[in-house]
């Protein structure tokens, strides 16, 4: 009597599937792969080099933009220095000013964006330094960085900026990259606004009080549009494996 043979434990039937443990396990452990360590540490290596990308980039753009701003400025106490274009200062300044501004809010615009991509990054290594604490137990007490991927445990990198002190918030922000570039641009806002103002036949004081009214409200909004942003991106973590509840 002919018959087929059990297929050995481990080994694939006829039609693809797998016997054995891993038919009797529909969700297999992937860190019990032996290439598991292998794919790991690529994928590692892959998240650093974005985030290194993105850091180089950010700071390309910001010096770029300050770069930009510094010779503007140098025409302008051309034009202020010149008798001869006394006329034509305002008009030239205020246009040099405005492009200025755009060219400050465009960069802070990608230096948003480059944020965003350093958190996912760090998010990611986050979640792959959790799985080697899973492949080898006990190995978190060497790690210096987070192996949690919600917003604490990433923004711990940083050493945990937002808190709940929204002064203390700001105040951060103003040490960070964006938040310089931001307060660079609202002091070309109320430069703008106070020459534009002049021009327009406002007396000298008048236009030096509206460029503080521009200052401080420009300063208001980009505080609040910040930490806004800020917690958005935090928000939108997702995480895997959470941070514990602090004692």
């Amino acid at each position: 009597m002919t018959g087929q043979m059990p297929a050995p434990d481990g080994a694939e039937d006829a039609d693809g599937s797998a016997s054995g443990r891993r038919s009797s396990d529909p969700n297999p452990d992937p860190l019990v792969d032996p290439r598991a360590l292998q794919i790991l540490s690529t994928e590692h290596w892959s998240l650093l080099s974005a985030r290194s990308l993105a850091y180089n980039e950010a700071f390309s753009r910001a010096g770029m933009f300050l770069s930009f701003l510094s010779a503007t400025l140098i025409v302008i106490g051309f034009l202020i220095a010149a008798d001869s274009f006394s006329d034509a200062v305002l008009p030239v300044v205020a246009l040099l000013l405005a492009v200025d501004l755009f060219i400050g809010l465009a960069t802070a615009a990608r230096l948003i964006g480059a944020s965003r991509e350093e958190f996912i990054a760090l998010r990611g290594m986050n979640r792959i330094r959790h799985a080697y604490t899973e492949l080898v137990p006990g190995i978190e007490r060497y790690f210096v960085a987070p192996i949690h991927d919600d917003a604490r445990g990433v923004l711990a990198t940083f050493g945990e900026p937002l808190g709940p002190s929204a002064v203390r918030n700001v105040a951060h922000g103003i040490t960070t990259a964006i938040g310089m570039l931001m307060l660079i641009n609202v002091v070309i806002f109320a430069a703008l606004v106070t020459v534009a103002s002049i021009g327009l036949g406002a007396s000298r004081p008048l236009g030096l009080v509206l460029g503080v009214l521009a200052f401080v409200v420009a300063f208001a909004g980009t505080a609040v549009l910040g930490m806004r942003q800020a917690m958005r991106t935090a928000a939108a973590a997702d995480p895997m494996f959470p941070s514990p509840p602090p004692d």
